[in-house]
């Protein structure tokens, strides 16, 4: 059974071509966002402007840390990913034209690795603590390297157990992309990339923000 939801400006039934697609087409959404427009500036820009700006923080707290135990180490991590995963999220809700033409000017196997690690980073955020040990997704490495340096390592398919078959099959897509995207790579590496990116989105997406070059890494640099 396919999934299927409801457009929140029309109403109309569809079947999702995003995760977090929440319009039957482009002209509901932005039909949304006009609607819901305040002195030029789209609903929810203040709280994500905060969060890109909390998300910058607590990925540079990961870029520095170092010479801590794996607790430790696991709610720098932990945070880093809550942030990056939220304001992916929150960007697709309110600026996904931008987005969209972020990931379209890039190389087809550059979108690949920058849509992939954002999967599996969604996968992390949704397994780790909660299914699964969060030990297990992180290798620390020999010696006094950094955090950032640490890598994540291979995970078995999550046990999903009873849920609509729609969202089953997004956790799995989610599994193959950290399988493909972060499992072997660092960690640091990883957050970095999709913070990067998600910042110079939301420098382009701003009113006043000038439409900035999107910089991702090329494919299998990480």
């Amino acid at each position: 059974m396919a999934d299927t939801r409801s457009c929140e400006q029309c109403g109309t039934a569809f079947e999702p071509r995003r995760e977090h697609a929440r319009f039957c087409s482009a002209r509901c959404r932005v039909a949304w966002n006009r609607d819901r427009a305040a002195g030029g500036t789209v609903a929810g820009d203040t709280a994500l402007s905060w969060s890109v700006t909390a998300m910058a923080d607590s990925e540079q707290r990961l870029r520095l840390a170092r010479s801590l135990d794996l607790p430790q180490a696991i709610a720098v991590v932990s945070e880093a990913v809550w942030w990056v995963t939220i304001v992916d999220a929150t960007m697709v809700r309110y600026h996904v034209t931008a987005y969209d033409q972020a990931l379209a000017v890039l190389d087809p196997a550059v979108r690949r690795v920058m849509e992939g690690t954002f999967g599996g980073l969604r996968f992390v955020r949704n397994q780790m603590g909660y299914h699964a040990d969060p030990a297990d997704f992180i290798q620390p490495q020999d010696g006094d390297a950094p955090v950032a340096a640490w890598a994540w390592t291979q995970v078995p398919p999550p046990g999903l157990g009873p849920a609509r078959p729609g969202g089953k099959a997004w956790e799995m897509s989610r599994y193959r992309d950290y399988r493909t995207q972060l499992a072997g790579h660092r960690i640091g590496d990883t957050i970095g990339h999709a913070a990067g990116f998600l910042t110079q989105v939301f420098a382009a997406a701003r009113p006043a923000g000038p439409a900035t070059a999107v910089r991702a890494p090329r494919a299998g640099t990480r």
